[in-house]
């Protein structure tokens, strides 16, 4: 399939966008190549291959939702460049 520039038009105001003439021409071309690998891609056999959604067809594994602290907070803190008590201590950002 090859496109003229009065198809690229047609295609350029129902997209709303603007088309300069000068642009015309290598759009068309641009345009008539992708129509040209879809081609390509349909001469691909594909008889029993199953569509995918995803690169990866299997079932995630689960675990319980369970909210908790971590269990040890002394651990967490002792990251902390500066603490207050059971918290961080940051630097006051607003005057």
């Amino acid at each position: 399939m090859s496109l003229d520039t009065a198809t690229i038009r047609r295609i350029a105001s129902l997209a709303r966008l603007t088309v300069t003439e000068d642009q015309l021409e290598p759009l068309a071309h641009e345009l008539n190549s992708i129509l040209g690998w879809i081609e390509q891609l349909n001469e691909v056999n594909v008889d029993g291959v199953e569509p995918l959604t995803g690169g990866a067809q299997m079932a995630m594994k689960m675990r319980d939702d369970v909210v908790t602290d971590g269990g040890y907070p002394e651990k967490i803190l002792a990251n902390a460049p500066d603490r207050a008590g059971q918290f961080f201590a940051v630097p006051k950002v607003v005057e």
